[in-house]
């Protein structure tokens, strides 16, 4: 057996300093604290109007939230804005993914700041039909724009809404008019026949294309063609720039295929480089000078009118679907009426009918 000298072994570890705590405590509850007192629809809405950004992002949040005790706050909160609102201009970007939407953003909304716009972006995330989940990372993309005093980003996901608009976006739009942008920018996730409803609530619309895709003509549907009052070739720059101008010559060949617009403004074609910030003062120049014409002719107030109209309706349809599958006995009988669905026990069109018949009952 080894002799115990009774000696301390020299690898032994001596005792380190140790760290200090990472996290203030009184300044952590402090936070908790401030963050436990919510905010009344008056306190959000005073905010709103002193531009206070916490405000307007906790408004948002309050809107989009699908918690039926939140609904009465939110409508307060977007009444007492609507009377600020309607005085910028919207306009709606749109393009397939890659098409560099978010560069493309970032670059015109530095050039608006430069002349002095105030400028919110409302980035619309796709959203995953298996996790349900969306990165939410447009603020990541754009990062000179998101440093800018004078800009607001603000991403949000699509979830299940038709066209990559954000379901409760319409609503954004106002708080941030009443916050002071004058310019709002939404961005949606792609293109197709569904960008109907980005087209419904923005001003201006605008169509982002990339040439050397493949057949510009036929990668682009005759929907979407006819709503666009612009179409930019993007990524003009480098080996691309005759590419860019060929693509830039079949897009106004094919925009003299569709009828006159009711603005009586013809939509435009021309190319940029976002990376370079090349050709963004045009691209403005040609908003602006839409703008200018539909005010003019009184196009621009008319539409703003049929839009109001559209919303209404569609909120009806959503508020009655929300209410159709929160009754009390759908619920407690849809998952009865999908077994015998899905086992050829019953149609589809009768289930749905008997669903019917039973939220047209009173709840117990």
């Amino acid at each position: 057996m080894a002799k115990q000298t009774g000696k301390k072994s020299a690898l032994h570890e001596k005792e380190g300093i140790p760290s200090p705590p990472t996290v203030n405590a009184k300044a952590l509850q402090q936070v908790v604290s401030k963050r436990r007192i919510q905010p009344t629809a008056t306190d959000l809405i005073q905010g709103i109007r002193q531009g206070d950004i916490t405000a307007l992002s906790r408004a948002i949040t309050l809107i989009e939230s699908t918690q039926s005790q939140h609904l009465e706050k939110a409508n307060a909160v977007i009444n007492g804005c609507l009377p600020f609102a309607n005085q910028s201009l919207r306009i709606g970007i749109t393009g397939v993914p890659g098409v560099g939407k978010s560069t493309f953003i970032e670059a015109l909304g530095m050039y608006l700041t430069g002349l002095g716009k105030k400028v919110a972006v409302l980035a619309v995330d796709p959203s995953s039909r298996v996790s349900h989940g969306s990165i939410l990372g447009d603020k990541t993309r754009m990062e000179e724009l998101v440093k800018e005093p004078h800009a607001y980003i603000r991403p949000s996901a699509a979830g299940d809404s038709l066209g990559g608009v954000a379901r409760k976006t319409r609503e954004t739009i106002i708080l941030c008019e009443a916050a002071g942008f004058d310019t709002i920018i939404i961005e949606t996730v792609g293109v197709g026949q569904s960008e109907t409803a980005v087209h419904s609530m923005v001003d201006f619309f605008l169509l982002l294309k990339i040439a050397g895709a493949g057949d510009e003509l036929q990668g682009i549907k005759r929907g979407i063609m006819e709503m666009a009052d612009a179409i930019v070739i993007n990524k003009a720059d480098g080996d691309n720039v005759a590419k860019a101008k060929l693509a830039k010559t079949e897009f106004q060949r094919a925009l003299h295929l569709f009828p006159a617009k009711k603005s009586g403004w013809t939509p435009l074609v021309s190319t940029c480089s976002a990376f370079e910030k090349k050709g963004i003062d045009a691209i403005w120049e040609t908003i602006t000078s839409y703008q200018t014409l539909a005010q003019e002719n009184g196009y621009f107030e008319t539409k703003r009118r049929a839009q109001n109209e559209y919303w209404m309706l569609e909120t009806i349809q959503e508020q009655l679907k929300t209410t159709f599958f929160t009754h009390p006995k759908v619920m407690n009988a849809l998952a009865h009426y999908k077994e015998a669905v899905s086992q050829h026990q019953m149609s589809p069109f009768a289930a749905a009918h008997a669903l019917l018949e039973l939220a047209k009952m009173p709840n117990d």
